[in-house]
């Protein structure tokens, strides 16, 4: 049997050197659970799935999303006002690594292969709610091959 000394002290050592390091090589953002507020709006969100896309809708109109402006007026139903444009939206919020997302955070895609040009909302599970060119406002499992390619990152702003 160890001695509870020794044990107590590796285990603050390596507390002490797992604060050293990681405050070294800096934090990354985790992951937060769901909240009240971010199942509302991803409930919110799927009461318009259907809804057609166009490209360029005009923002607060609800009889078509282009990607920013369904993700602009659901976060602004629940009082986060954010810009219109996905270029304008990836620089909102906090970085957030794919391993830690949680239910709400936005979600940046290069679907043209060089710069974002697409934004959603993620659902939890691998899912995103989004106004896709092809399918109007549905939700899309993110795991698939053309999402995972053209995944870029994902900013936290609830």
């Amino acid at each position: 049997m160890k001695n509870p000394l020794t044990i107590k002290l590796l285990l603050a050592f390596g507390i002490a050197a797992t604060g050293l390091f990681g405050s070294m090589a800096g934090h990354a953002p985790k992951a937060s659970a769901a909240t009240q507020q971010s199942l509302d709006l991803i409930s919110f969100g799927k009461t318009f799935q259907g809804t057609p896309y166009q490209y360029g809708a005009t923002a607060g109109v609800t009889y078509a999303f282009d990607c920013s402006s369904f993700v602009q007026y659901i976060f602004g139903k629940f009082g986060i006002d954010l810009p219109r444009t996905s270029v304008s939206q990836a620089y909102t919020g906090e970085k957030i690594d794919k391993a830690y997302l949680s239910v709400g955070d936005l979600v940046f895609f290069r679907t043209n292969g060089y710069s974002i040009s697409h934004v959603a909302i993620y659902a939890g599970g691998g899912k995103i709610l989004h106004s896709s060119s092809s399918q109007g406002v549905t939700v899309s499992n993110m795991n698939t091959s053309y999402w995972s390619n053209a995944y870029a990152f994902a900013r936290r702003v609830l």
